[in-house]
């Protein structure tokens, strides 16, 4: 019964006149659609503060919006996909500030200090064979 409003809502939000970008982070891809407006972002149809439950996921992603001081400037609606809530808040985060250079070419020297409009390269390290996960070996036995 909760998602009817949610879904009506959504659809009054209008994305037309917005700017796209993809952010990355681990194996998760966010595409978001960024637009003046009154503040409001959404992940997947959901409210960012229903989507993301920890208080440091929520930080992270206002934080581009919080550096500018335009954090009620601007609307978010954005689709994520794979990895977990980490790597997904993440790359929320790319794809905002990526998108927010989009609108303010002058904003890319303190979204740069910050380090958010690089993609973060470190991903999970493959499993080697002879052991028991990417660099712990197996329990030594002495006999």
């Amino acid at each position: 019964m909760e998602t009817s409003p949610n879904n009506s809502q959504k659809n009054k939000l209008n994305f037309k006149d917005s700017k796209y970008s993809t952010g990355r982070r681990k194996t998760s891809i966010a595409k978001v659609w960024l637009k003046k407006g009154s503040g409001k972002i959404y992940v997947n149809g959901k409210d960012f503060d229903t989507y993301f439950k920890r208080a440091s996921h929520k930080m992270q992603i206002v934080r581009p919006f919080e550096i500018i001081n335009q954090s009620t400037e601007y609307d978010v609606r954005s689709t994520v996909v794979g990895g977990g809530l980490s790597g997904q808040a993440g790359a929320l985060v790319h794809g905002i500030s990526k998108a927010l250079l989009q609108f303010d070419e002058n904003l890319k020297s303190t979204l740069r200090k910050e380090k958010l409009t690089t993609r973060d390269p470190r991903s999970v390290e493959r499993k080697k064979p002879g052991r028991a996960k990417a660099r712990r070996s197996f329990q030594f036995s002495k006999r």
